[in-house]
């Protein structure tokens, strides 16, 4: 089982902790990865792009010319798409992107993730975030610390903390997730993943996030 280092807000180094192999040092599968990824992205487009076709354009129920005499090629509305203010054709109509995918490849592909952020060196786990009266400067402080600073980062905590989300949201580069809510996209688009000892107690009880956007 591989381990880790412990760190506290500070970025002292407190202990050492045991990071769960099933999770951790799971066989990398990439396509699983890709595909998960995949339909996250297309999960998040809201299909609501429209536009008007010959059909919903008002007018052109005239013929603009007489069909035959006048040396130009026959019309029989001016709301064609060729002319300007017609209808456009084959545009894009509202629809939905949304995709499932199995709760297997699901969790596949976030062991594989997890896996990968492990191998690289790039999980923290952290004894606590430091975070108490809900300011970002206490995040940042906590990133300084631990050599973080100007990179992406995910931010996994145990649950629903209304004090370090609010600290959190105003950091460009830092992302939050809770245990449960963890997925593949966020984790690969991470390039450090801190941990706190509570979020991963949740993950080694075996409750793994498998929500149907990922």
């Amino acid at each position: 089982m591989p381990t880790t280092t412990l760190r506290d807000h500070q970025g002292a180094e407190v202990g050492s902790v045991e990071l769960p192999a099933q999770l951790f040092e799971a066989k990398i599968h990439r396509h699983a990865m890709w595909q998960v990824v995949t339909v996250f992205l297309s999960n998040q487009r809201q299909g609501t792009s429209q536009v008007k076709t010959r059909g919903m354009v008002s007018g052109g129920g005239r013929k603009p010319f007489r069909q035959k005499g006048t040396g130009r090629a026959r019309q029989g509305s001016s709301r064609v798409n060729i002319y300007v203010g017609g209808g456009r054709a084959f545009g894009p109509s509202p629809r939905d992107y949304h995709v499932d995918l199995p709760k297997k490849t699901r969790r596949l592909a976030l062991r594989s993730a997890l896996s990968v952020r492990a191998k690289e060196g790039k999980i923290i786990v952290l004894a606590g975030t430091g975070v108490n009266e809900g300011r970002t400067r206490e995040v940042v402080a906590l990133l300084r610390s631990l050599g973080v600073g100007a990179a992406k980062c995910l931010l996994v905590l145990p649950g629903n903390d209304p004090l370090v989300l609010r600290a959190a949201r105003n950091l460009p580069k830092l992302r939050t997730s809770s245990a449960g809510q963890l997925n593949t996209y966020e984790v690969l688009h991470a390039e450090h993943v801190l941990i706190t000892r509570e979020a991963l107690d949740a993950l080694k009880e075996g409750s793994m996030p498998g929500r149907k956007s990922e």
